[in-house]
């Protein structure tokens, strides 16, 4: 479990570096495959551009820090990574961004976004061909995390892509491993900023 640590340190340094999470937000986790009842999430107020290893802190399902842990204060948005493992069991990592094109996007639709024709929606999981159409959902944000969840439960049959965009946020997405989760995350952001660059040449 050292190694999935430092690999998860090492892309949330990297996407610091590409401008997803700005000042110390984002928030991110994986699961202990020794432990299935303990969530690995990073700790609150942690300038991403040094993430260690060591930053990350355990929580269990209700989002309530483990043993040996009370003391330190989980992000805030610590629940949702709970309900996405409720709701994906097979999932063991979870990655976040706040990137520009994500909240810029989410102003210029309502529910959700639709992408058709692109080559890289291969990199969803199940998606064999360019030609399909791949639909997205845009969820409201809010700072109440038992509501928030509440409306992730109700839109559980739209994840069918493993991820979201939270309006005016970021995204989330997803994975059975951290180079699925990275591939979820990465063509969703790609997908995002090439489809709002189109709509602004037009």
């Amino acid at each position: 479990m050292a190694d999935i640590a430092l690999e998860m340190a090492e892309t949330i340094r990297a996407y610091h570096a590409k401008g997803w999470s700005p000042a110390t937000s984002t928030n991110y986790s994986y699961r202990d495959s020794a432990n299935d009842k303990i969530i690995n999430v990073s700790r609150s107020g942690i300038d991403k551009s040094f993430f260690r290893a060591e930053d990350f802190m355990c929580v269990d399902f209700e989002g309530k820090p483990a043993f040996g842990y009370e003391s330190i204060r989980p992000s805030a948005e610590t629940l949702i990574h709970c309900i996405i493992y409720q709701l994906f069991p097979s999932s063991t990592v979870i990655l976040h961004s706040h990137s520009k094109y994500s909240v810029l996007m989410s102003q210029l639709v309502d529910k959700s976004i639709s992408f058709k024709g692109y080559e890289i929606q291969k990199g969803f999981k199940g998606q064999t061909t360019h030609e399909a159409t791949v639909t997205v959902p845009v969820i409201n944000n809010s700072q109440d995390m038992i509501v928030f969840s509440e409306w992730m439960k109700a839109r559980e049959t739209e994840l069918n892509h493993h991820c979201f965009i939270i309006r005016n946020h970021g995204t989330y997405a997803w994975g059975d491993n951290l180079f699925e989760a990275k591939r979820h995350l990465e063509t969703l952001e790609y997908l995002l900023e090439v489809e709002f660059m189109k709509r602004c040449v037009k």
